[in-house]
């Protein structure tokens, strides 16, 4: 597929509509798991305009940043840290529609306002996570959920 994105506007549904085939399309024939998630983040990025988009890998007893799309992040983050290491400990996606609600939240930006996190499982055990964060309060629902939740299962870990 040519490495250009077809963005359009619409509902959250149809935006999710029309990226999951270009984004199973930038995945297809590539085995880099380094260069899928990189487009993974730059395509949800560019459809959605999110403030951040990435990828947090766990290597030992922690998650290291990956691939991302937005500014500078925080580089390692403990199990059970912030909302990414609670996703991460509690193996499910977590949807905070405002950060500095969540006890424990790590302030890696003072802009972003609310996030969902969703863990990337492979053999009963949680290998990344993919994190979104938004400047808006409330910016993520059940349908982020669902589709974010599908297009990570398209990465092979």
């Amino acid at each position: 597929m040519a490495e250009d994105l077809s963005i359009i506007k619409g509902t959250k549904e149809e935006q999710y509509i029309s990226l999951i085939p270009q984004i199973k399309g930038l995945l297809e024939g590539e085995e880099d798991l380094v260069a899928n998630l990189a487009n993974v983040a730059a395509a949800l990025r560019e459809q959605f305009g999110w403030f951040w988009v990435g990828f947090y890998l766990v290597k030992k007893d922690e998650l290291v940043l990956g691939p991302f799309q937005g500014p500078v992040a925080c580089t390692r983050i403990k199990k059970g840290r912030g909302v990414c290491g609670a996703s991460w400990a509690e193996e499910k996606t977590l949807i905070v529609p405002d950060v500095e609600k969540f006890p424990g939240h790590i302030a890696c930006s003072s802009l972003s306002k609310s996030e969902i996190v969703v863990p990337i499982i492979k053999d009963n055990n949680v290998v990344a996570v993919l994190d979104v964060d938004s400047e808006l309060l409330n910016q993520f629902d059940t349908t982020d959920q669902q589709y974010l939740e599908q297009i990570v299962s398209f990465l092979n870990f």
